[in-house]
């Protein structure tokens, strides 16, 4: 039997040094614990280039790191046009993300575009909040949308039958 093709998953946020490492990061952890990390290809990228080739705030490291997450090898890069193309999925974090991305992306992958949170509509929120600028709660806060996202697409991908 033939490899099923492997599903492109970037996930995005303005820096890529808190929010999309963290989604990448403990997306990868939770396909891994599921024994489906084969089927994916996982990235993640920031609209904005003001961290390129950073490693993940310290922050947000210890935050994943004690949850069993490491985000260490991660390196910040900016999103570009071609990741349109090559992805199946790209999941903003914020409303301000998906605009930028939405109003560049051509016409013919904008169903590729998404708010992440939408994968949790449980929750009371559409938007992972940008830690950068706040405490240590704000990082954790991050990991709980982030976690219960990531376990809602994995679900959404199971139901659709995209992931069998």
């Amino acid at each position: 039997m033939a490899n099923p093709q492997k599903l492109k998953v970037l996930f995005v946020c303005m820096g890529n040094i808190c929010r999309s490492p963290s989604a990448e990061g403990v997306f990868r952890h939770q396909v891994t614990e599921q024994k489906i990390q084969d089927r994916f290809t996982i990235d993640s990228a920031g609209t904005h280039a003001y961290h390129i080739d950073e490693a993940p705030d310290l922050r947000s490291q210890k935050a994943a790191k004690d949850r069993g997450v490491d985000l260490s090898k991660q390196r910040a890069r900016k999103f570009i046009r071609g990741d349109f193309e090559d992805f199946d999925y790209i999941l903003a974090m914020d409303n301000d993300n998906f605009s930028i991305l939405h109003s560049a992306c051509p016409a013919e992958y904008q169903h590729k575009v998404k708010l992440f949170l939408e994968y949790a509509p449980h929750l009371k929120t559409t938007e992972v909040p940008d830690p950068y600028y706040g405490g240590t709660y704000g990082f954790e806060n991050v990991l709980d949308l982030i976690e219960e996202a990531s376990t809602g697409f994995i679900d959404d991908l199971k139901q659709s039958g995209e992931l069998a």
